[in-house]
């Protein structure tokens, strides 16, 4: 008997060739998706067949998008699905969901007038230009990559380039070098990462007490309360470290 039955077909009704199309993604590229747990296996009917649904295309067209949108690295792609996965429920994606289409920031423009990932690809700045511009070196900028804090651009070219959403990150990189944290006293780009790690677990508690505590409220006041909030947490951020920096120091 085939275990075909087994599969709801209304909620699996593709088969890879149907992803494939859907999507515009060669199998091979499908796969590799699956093998780095980006994207779920189907549900398997046999070794060589399985059968996959409406939420495969939507979590591959996503992938694609922060990956030539957002110009993020595969790493921090996963890192960002996983943590939306684990915390929220569908319910509570579909609220966040409903959010962002009422946040002034998604789709605003940088400081130059560029216009932000929305519906079209972050600008970009030529490699050489941002070394110039933040006084760093090709090493420094080629770890930032590999630790997953921005993302290179056509690597194997002659003239790479990066996403100026990641400009920020490379400047102060450059300004913490130009003060004396060099590279002959140890400091590299892994160093940065624990900035990263510590606003990632902020910014997940932050996130999962909003979706609890806002989630009956329609999502335009939602919107508006976190675009109220957000600058005065981001200020208490930089004041919460300071005062710890010089508090530990008084305690000497």
């Amino acid at each position: 008997m085939s275990v075909e039955l087994d599969v709801d077909r209304g909620e699996f009704p593709f088969k890879m060739k149907d992803l494939c199309e859907r999507t515009g993604l060669e199998r091979q590229v499908i796969h590799f998706y699956i093998q780095q747990g980006l994207l779920p296996e189907g549900k398997k009917t046999g070794r060589n067949m399985a059968y996959y649904g409406e939420q495969h295309v939507e979590r591959i067209k996503l992938i694609r998008k922060l990956q030539h949108e957002r110009f993020l690295p595969l790493k921090a792609i996963k890192a960002l699905l996983e943590e939306r996965d684990d915390a929220f429920s569908p319910d509570q994606q579909r609220m966040l969901s409903d959010v962002k289409a009422h946040l002034s920031f998604v789709g605003a423009r940088t400081s130059d007038g560029a216009k932000l990932a929305g519906e079209h690809p972050t600008p970009t700045i030529a490699l050489s230009d941002a070394l110039a511009r933040c006084g760093l070196s090709r090493r420094d900028v080629e770890e930032l990559a590999e630790v997953g804090l921005i993302a290179v651009l056509d690597a194997d070219r002659a003239e790479p380039s990066l996403s100026r959403d990641d400009l920020w990150m490379l400047e102060l990189f450059g300004q913490l070098r130009a003060s004396g944290f060099t590279r002959e006293l140890g400091f590299t780009a892994q160093d940065f990462t624990m900035i990263d790690e510590a606003v990632t677990t902020l910014f997940r508690k932050e996130t999962v007490l909003l979706a609890r505590r806002l989630a009956h409220l329609p999502p335009d006041e939602i919107a508006a309360l976190v675009e109220r909030a957000l600058p005065i947490l981001s200020a208490a951020l930089v004041r919460a470290h300071d005062t710890k920096v010089r508090n530990f120091f008084a305690a000497m």
